[in-house]
């Protein structure tokens, strides 16, 4: 049944769907005219296109000479075959593609070819695909067995490969809050690895809690910082180098005032040293010296 908030063709069309679900109308069996439409539902002509425009959309009918609007064929073949991998490749894609906010079960639907209503027999919902598809991306990059020796090597381990998969897949860091992780077996693996790395080491237990939750918190924060780059570069459809070009005059002003001196010594290095190319080199930087730190921490305790 369609939300209440949903419009009459929105209605119209998820029935209709669910109709194709169900196995009620099967693949070359013609769907109500749009004429129908408006006699059994009671509304305008343009109301009842429009939900015949909707399965279209989706890719579960299509208009045949003749025979007027039919379900498409080899759709009870495309929900035979659909399994929940198939289902998490395909939003995985379109994540990677679009970002997170454009995975939805309609999309979902239509680019698999099947009833959006099929996919409720492989997944519960959007709560549960989204753990799923993190749950996914981890366990396709699993870490290296055997573990590697040495505190600082499990960690740089560790944390080299989060950043890599923040930059294949930048949705990611929308579905690990480090306060709030997701329950996926897969990614609570890294959290194990950091704990059992810093077990090495001379802290008391609060530090190391503490350590446990500022080393992804340095990853993931920096890993936000590229989603919104990328955001902000599929709003504006300008690059970073582009972006910078446009504030150019107003920028130099505002530094030629002599208010900011360290910024413009800044300045001279131009945008190559901001935008997704400098990020990768932060964490780099970040990653280092933070594990530096560890290290003289750990030289001052007495720990290995």
């Amino acid at each position: 049944m369609a939300p209440s908030g949903e419009g009459p063709s929105e209605r119209i069309a998820a029935s209709l769907r669910e109709q194709i679900a169900n196995g009620d109308l099967r693949a070359g069996d013609r769907v109500p005219s749009t004429r129908q439409l408006v006699r059994d539902w009671g509304v305008a002509m343009a109301t009842a296109s429009r939900a015949l425009a909707i399965l279209r959309d989706e890719g579960l009918v299509s208009a045949r000479t003749g025979s007027g609007t039919v379900v498409r064929g080899g759709r009870g073949a495309g929900a035979a075959s659909l399994t929940r991998a198939r289902i998490l490749a395909v939003a995985i894609q379109i994540a990677d593609r679009e970002g997170l906010e454009a995975v939805s079960m309609r999309r979902l639907a239509g680019a698999l070819k099947v009833a959006p209503m099929s996919l409720y027999r492989h997944v519960a919902g959007r709560e549960e695909l989204e753990v799923l598809m993190v749950r996914a991306i981890f366990r396709s990059n699993p870490l290296p067995q055997p573990m590697p020796t040495g505190w600082r090597q499990r960690l740089e381990t560790v944390y080299r490969l989060q950043w890599r998969l923040y930059r294949s897949h930048p949705w990611l860091a929308e579905l690990t809050l480090v306060t709030r992780p997701p329950l996926a077996p897969e990614a609570m693996l890294h959290s194990e690895w950091t704990l059992e790395a810093l077990a090495e080491l001379d802290l008391d237990p609060h530090t190391r809690v503490r350590v446990a939750l500022a080393l992804p918190a340095l990853v993931h924060g920096l890993a936000l910082g590229a989603l919104r780059e990328i955001h902000a570069q599929r709003e504006t459809s300008l690059r970073n180098e582009q972006w910078w070009a446009t504030i150019d005059a107003e920028a130099s002003q505002l530094l030629q005032g002599g208010d900011f001196p360290r910024l413009s010594e800044l300045d001279a290095l131009g945008a190559g040293a901001s935008g997704l190319r400098g990020l990768d080199d932060a964490f780099e930087l970040a990653l280092g010296h933070y594990l530096d730190g560890l290290t003289a921490a750990a030289h001052r305790t007495g720990g290995s």
